[in-house]
């Protein structure tokens, strides 16, 4: 079993700021490729982390446009990995709304599929929660200003390393 680091909350929140209404040229910009939403997440995640999972196909990684896994810059395939990883890097459980800290994700969706995802900014109680992302750009933005049907929390307990 690996060894657990402490996730980097303020390092994650700070990148989100950064970036929140620009983009960092390390990465593509997936805004008109479905989405960037989850490609911005994954970035505050690293900046929060610091570690990065190459394994093959169910990773967590980004080199370039070609060369990314799955969990990168999709909704569902983050949420699975996020929630699964045993080995390295980022690992979050799905929890309740008050558990919710800045630097989680939050993940939004519909009957048929969870299709955004918010990195949480700031979060003094579940009234009061504010996110930043990509696509629509945002951030401070109150979740309770976003419509949707279905809403996951995913707590980041820490970093394999």
């Amino acid at each position: 079993m690996p060894k657990v680091a402490k996730y980097n909350r303020k390092k994650a929140v700070s990148y989100a700021k950064r970036w929140a209404f620009d983009r960092n040229t390390k990465y593509t910009d997936f805004s008109g490729m479905g989405g960037d939403c989850t490609n911005f997440a994954s970035q505050c995640l690293y900046a929060g982390s610091g570690i990065i999972n190459y394994t093959p196909v169910f990773g967590w990684y980004y080199k370039n446009i070609n060369d990314r896994s799955p969990s990168w810059t999709g909704v569902e395939f983050l949420y699975n990995f996020l929630v699964s990883n045993r080995t390295r890097a980022v690992f979050a459980s799905e929890v309740e709304i008050e558990y919710i800290m800045p630097g989680d994700i939050i993940q939004l969706g519909n009957a048929e599929r969870f299709y955004h995802t918010l990195v949480v900014v700031s979060a003094e109680n579940p009234n009061d929660i504010y996110i930043s992302t990509h696509t629509f750009n945002a951030y401070m933005r109150p979740l309770h200003s976003y419509q949707y049907e279905r809403i996951r929390f995913l707590h980041i307990e820490g970093v394999y390393i």
